[in-house]
């Protein structure tokens, strides 16, 4: 009986190791995949800028940097690298 109870608790324990490896490997996985989908809409929002602000000589360059800067930030993002380009 005692043996059982071995095998069961290691199993057990092997289950709650493999779930918190799992958990921790998959928070990375998620902030990575939220960085994508921010990315892609602040590029999204800087060409429909682009379109809207170009009857008004407004533009800003589309790069992975400004794309990614605009989806953490969102509208601040925007105004920010307005005022960086026309400012600075």
């Amino acid at each position: 009986m005692g043996l059982e109870l071995n095998i069961i608790l290691a199993y057990a324990v092997g289950l709650i190791l493999l779930y918190v490896v799992g958990w921790i490997l998959l928070i990375p996985l998620r902030w990575m995949i939220r960085l994508i989908w921010n990315g892609t809409l602040g590029g999204i929002m800087l060409f429909i800028i682009n379109l809207i602000g170009g009857i008004w000589g407004i533009h800003l360059a589309i790069n992975p940097f400004s794309a990614v800067f605009v989806g953490v930030l969102g509208i601040p993002g925007v105004i920010l690298l307005l005022l960086l380009k026309y400012v600075l």
